[in-house]
């Protein structure tokens, strides 16, 4: 999909509750707006997760990335950098940098918004929901199917197909220097 700057965008109101999430590898993300209704332009979720459901480490190559913490604590890998943040804090991940994250408190929850960067429209939110489904209830899962546990070329696969390049541990090694690897607690 590209962005439609001749379809202009409806208004409309959401709310966070079990109709607008998905179950997303053992997360719920909410969808407060998706690409198709802002013309392709950005997307809006809010991410509700626990140490041990994040994503490996990859690449945005549609779309800024950017985090605002209502809930917890995280750290951010960026290329050389670390950025630990908190409730409250925002982080900017530019289009086309590796990075990856560790929650660093119990829970998190954070708004994610992207904006696409080019002509190509966003692409995160459908990976999130090729990746997920349905939420039957507005609760974090103690059994789902995290990344730690799925195929990793399943991730790939959705990934190549919505603009995020899921990265090889040896990628991961090259482009974050003080990445500490997938499925290393930080606290």
């Amino acid at each position: 999909m590209q962005v439609e700057d001749k379809l202009l965008p409806t208004a409309f109101a959401r709310t966070v509750n079990v109709g607008s999430t998905f179950a997303y590898m053992g997360s719920l993300m909410t969808f407060l707006a998706k690409g198709p209704e802002t013309s392709g332009r950005f997307a809006l979720m809010e991410y509700h997760t626990k140490p041990g459901n994040e994503p490996p480490p990859h690449v945005h190559e549609r779309e800024h990335e950017l985090y605002f913490v209502l809930e917890g604590t995280m750290r951010f890998y960026c290329e050389d950098k670390i950025l630990d943040i908190g409730a409250g804090d925002v982080v900017f991940l530019p289009q086309g940098k590796a990075h990856a994250f560790t929650c660093t408190s119990n829970v998190v929850r954070t708004l994610i918004f992207v904006q696409a960067t080019g002509k190509d429209a966003v692409g995160l939110d459908s990976y999130f929901l090729a990746m997920g489904e349905p939420a039957a209830r507005m609760v974090l899962s103690e059994s789902a199917v995290t990344y730690a546990v799925d195929d990793p070329e399943h991730a790939i696969r959705v990934g190549a197909s919505t603009g995020i390049r899921i990265l090889s541990p040896s990628e991961s090694q090259q482009a974050l220097l003080q990445y500490p690897g997938f499925g290393t607690p930080v606290r």
